[in-house]
């Protein structure tokens, strides 16, 4: 790594020193290699600490670096390209969905603008499904699906089964109904409590929402909000097959 003087760059030098860094790992570290410390990294671009903290702190939030306690700073596996826009319309948990179903309530309380999706009143039951994703031991993303009560009338008994197979309940009695199209919208978000927690992220952490609308019968018929961890995936909308991406 050598070195750069920052002295006259006319941005802030925290940001120019994560550009320098980040080229850096591109080209000369491995990922899992350990940064050397500190003090010799600043030495090395004649910055203060400091400034060397906040480019450090802006690459671990991308997801290029990671810090483990014990262990020091080290470079962050690559990015995984996770496809969201499959090359065939498929109702969750269909053949070669790889989210997997966590839990299921029923409830009359849903989040307004899911509740105008669905066109759902005051005081319909809808069930909300919670699934996660996860690759290579790492949690990708956390999803609540929405179904009202009315559209699956077969799952009027799931009360009685335990979290994991009450979801696969709703989830089935969906595969029934005749899919007719569904559209996603992509944007910027924060980590909820309950989402960060799944994702093993601090609330307020950068996310990427996806919202599915999943239309039968000439009605929207379910609605699932996916929250995908931004540090360590990035969203691919073709139709080839997920890979792995570099980060940055």
């Amino acid at each position: 790594m050598g070195t750069t003087q920052l002295e006259t760059v006319p941005e802030p030098k925290y940001w120019h020193l994560k550009t320098v860094l980040s080229e850096a790992l591109d080209s000369e570290f491995t990922v899992g290699e350990i940064l050397p410390n500190e003090r010799d990294l600043a030495a090395r671009f004649g910055v203060a600490r400091a400034t060397l903290r906040q480019a450090l702190e802006q690459l671990e939030l991308e997801g290029r670096l990671q810090r483990r306690r014990g262990v020091g700073t080290t470079v962050a596996p690559p990015r995984v390209g996770v496809a969201v826009a499959p090359a065939r319309h498929t109702w969750p948990g269909a053949a070669g969905d790889d989210w997997q179903p966590v839990d299921s309530v029923e409830s009359d309380t849903v989040p307004t603008a899911v509740a105008r999706l669905l066109e759902t009143g005051a005081g319909d039951r809808v069930h909300i499904v919670r699934r996660s994703r996860v690759t290579q031991g790492r949690p990708l993303a956390a999803e609540l699906l929405y179904v009202p009560a009315a559209v699956v009338p077969g799952c009027q008994e799931t009360g009685v089964l335990n979290g994991p197979a009450r979801a696969h309940a709703v989830l089935q009695e969906l595969q029934s109904l005749e899919l007719e199209g569904q559209d996603r919208t992509v944007e910027l978000g924060s980590a909820r409590a309950e989402d960060a927690k799944q994702l093993d992220r601090l609330p307020g952490a950068p996310v990427l929402v996806v919202t599915t609308r999943y239309v039968s019968g000439g009605r929207t018929t379910a609605v699932a909000v996916s929250t995908y961890r931004a540090d360590t995936c990035r969203l691919t909308f073709g139709e080839s097959e997920a890979v792995a991406l570099l980060a940055g």
